[in-house]
C-alpha cells in the first residue's frame, strides 16, 4: 500500500504551513504506532505532525524512513483508508 497517493500529495500543505489539520494517518498494525501527517515536503519525504508512539508529541518524521519500517511477519506501516482530515485539537481529546 502506497503511504501518499498522488491526489493527497496535493492536498498537503508544504512544511512551515502552520496547520493545524492532519490529512493522512499512518499506523503500525503490530504495535501502537502512529502518524498524523499535517504538512509534507515531497522533494525529501518530510513530514511534520502529530505522533503517537512511546510518547505523544508533535515533530518531524521522513516518508521514506517510516516506508521501510517492518513489523513480524513482513508487516508493513499502512494507511488508514477511513481516515478524514481531522483538526488537531479533536485527535488529542
Amino acid at each position: 500500500m502506497k503511504l501518499l497517493t498522488k491526489a493527497l500529495e496535493k492536498k498537503l500543505p508544504a512544511i512551515h504551513s502552520a496547520t493545524n489539520k492532519a490529512y493522512v494517518k499512518w499506523f503500525t498494525p503490530w504495535s501502537f504506532w502512529t502518524w498524523f501527517v499535517m504538512e509534507y515536503d515531497p522533494k525529501t519525504g518530510d513530514c511534520f505532525g502529530y505522533v503517537e508512539g512511546q510518547e505523544k508529541e508533535m515533530g518531524y518524521f521522513n516518508m521514506r524512513e517510516i516506508e521501510k519500517i517492518q513489523g513480524p511477519f513482513g508487516l508493513k506501516v499502512e494507511r488508514d483508508l477511513s481516515f478524514e482530515t481531522t483538526d488537531f485539537e479533536e485527535l488529542t481529546k
